[in-house]
């Protein structure tokens, strides 16, 4: 079976790049809450257009919901997911398992696909995604041949793999490094790759990159992917520019449809369009060790070459091409009429004017043809077309043009109209039990404005928090009375409820204890 190929498309023009050279899906980021936010990613308008351009050119559009979400965060995020469903988005790929409940429960639908940020790694995990409404699941980065065989086999939906790209030091979305050190969180979209830093052990660090891994290539493991079941191969880089994204999506486009693996100069390419010290493909052979760092310096010079030739190509937007068939009929005394049909089952038909008698040459069907074949500058090109023209007939070549013009943007409409699909009523939340005598968690926030004035309510309820302390010079009363919430009073500026046990974690850290 050969496997989907899932590009990245960090702007428009990448989209544009990755769907010239032979993707056959792309992931792209919308809004707020997508694990690349330093991505130049979509506007709204861009949103739309992009659905329209790889629809009409047969390539499916994924949008990543993939970061975790607030609980204040879960309505916008929800609504994002509504109108990307109603513009016709082809799944959703979500890390949030509170934010897939939710989407699963609202947006039956909706495909979802288990983000890579999950860190499913087992046929356990994937099984048990998959029960929940999962479509699709992509597997962890670090995931060996025999880990994803064994998923394939036990697994109810299909299975994706990362083929190509950056490799995190941690299992992805578990790394805490970028949020501990720069209050960037990588499950936040908002990464700033600590990992590729020099760090030494007890001295200097110099010229050492203990944490920086070499990118992953599986460019020579395809053939196996597809005999295993892999449903989809990814490559990464939503973060890379356009011509990068256009070089490795053509080698792997042709490798998948020629079912080999590279030759010497494909390889050289895909490490001239970036590489960190050359390629990895350890974790998929279940092994690991010091020959899986490398570096890439930061003055490294683009392959000026590649990347220009790569970007002429993708320019002239002719290279994706969706081949349909035409007949056209001119009779007598009747509307000529155009079918234009493609390959996924869409057939549309229009009329235009009623033929005159010939003054002086008439109609051919050849002639008629050969206007009908003129589709330079769409997405479309002709593979057959059949004529039926009654003999003494005339129709201008104006007439023709645009005839041909009505039936491929009503083509286009049909392949891109967005699918009707159910939205549902949000589910309420459940009524919250105060009368526990221990608190089933805590709430801990960094910062008071973190705590709203509805927040400061339900604090300030008898049994429902058991004591407000501060760090040193923090003065409750003073802070609570900025900010415009409720007064608890109590001794020395710290109000007191119904239990006594202690709230407060630490300097600058408060902790609500939620009954």
């Amino acid at each position: 079976m050969r496997p989907e190929l899932l590009a990245p498309a960090g702007s428009p023009e990448a989209l544009r790049a990755a769907v010239q050279n032979g993707a056959d899906a792309v992931y792209l980021g919308w809004g707020a809450f997508n694990a690349r936010r330093g991505a130049k990613n979509f506007s709204d308008e861009e949103f739309a257009a992009a659905l329209a351009y790889c629809h009409e050119r047969g390539v499916r559009v994924f949008l990543t919901l993939n970061t975790l979400v607030t609980d204040r965060e879960l309505p916008q995020a929800l609504e994002t997911a509504v109108q990307a469903g109603r513009l016709g988005v082809d799944a959703v790929l979500v890390q949030d398992w509170g934010l897939f409940g939710l989407l699963r429960r609202t947006l039956p639908d909706l495909p979802l696909h288990a983000s890579t940020q999950m860190s499913l790694f087992t046929s356990g995990g994937a099984r048990e995604i998959a029960a929940d409404g999962c479509e699709r699941v992509v597997i962890a980065r670090e995931c060996s041949a025999e880990d994803t065989r064994t998923i394939c086999e036990n697994c109810p939906v299909e299975v994706e793999v990362f083929a190509h790209g950056a490799l995190c030091m941690c299992y992805s979305g578990q790394c805490e490094m970028s949020a501990l050190i720069g209050g960037r969180s990588g499950n936040r979209g908002r990464c700033a790759q600590p990992c590729r830093l020099p760090y030494g052990v007890n001295a200097p660090a110099k010229k050492a990159y203990p944490l920086s891994l070499k990118d992953s290539c599986l460019a020579g493991r395809l053939e196996e992917m597809g005999a295993m079941g892999v449903s989809c191969v990814k490559l990464e880089g939503r973060m890379k520019r356009p011509e990068y994204v256009a070089v490795i999506t053509r080698i792997y486009a042709r490798l998948l449809e020629e079912g080999r693996g590279p030759t010497a100069d494909e390889r050289a390419e895909l490490e001239q369009a970036f590489s960190r010290s050359g390629f990895t493909d350890w974790y998929w052979q279940g092994k690991h060790g010091a020959a899986m760092f490398g570096t890439r310096p930061e003055n490294a010079p683009d392959p000026k070459d590649l990347f220009e030739e790569a970007r002429r190509a993708y320019e002239r937007d002719s290279l994706r091409t969706v081949p349909v068939d035409l007949s056209c009929s001119v009779s007598a005394g009747v509307p000529c009429t155009l079918t234009v049909s493609d390959r996924d089952g869409h057939s549309v038909t229009v009329t235009g004017p009623v033929p005159e008698a010939a003054r002086t040459r008439a109609l051919d069907g050849l002639e008629l043809e050969a206007r009908l074949r003129k589709t330079g500058g769409t997405a479309y090109r002709c593979d057959t077309v059949v004529t039926l023209v009654d003999e003494g007939l005339s129709l201008s070549a104006s007439a023709v043009n645009a005839l041909r013009r009505d039936a491929l943007a009503a083509l286009t409409a049909a392949r891109t109209a967005p699918p009707k699909r159910r939205e549902l009523p949000v589910p309420p939340l459940p009524e919250a039990d105060c009368t526990a005598e221990a608190p089933r968690l805590t709430i801990s926030v960094a910062r008071l404005e973190q705590l709203s004035p509805p927040c400061w309510s339900w604090a300030a309820r008898p049994g429902s928090i058991s004591r407000w302390k501060r760090s040193p010079g923090w003065n409750l009363s003073r802070e609570k009375a900025r900010s415009g919430a409720p007064f608890c009073p109590g001794s020395g500026g710290t109000g007191t409820s119904l239990r006594s046990a202690p709230c407060w974690s630490g300097p600058g850290l408060w902790a609500l204890p939620v009954f």
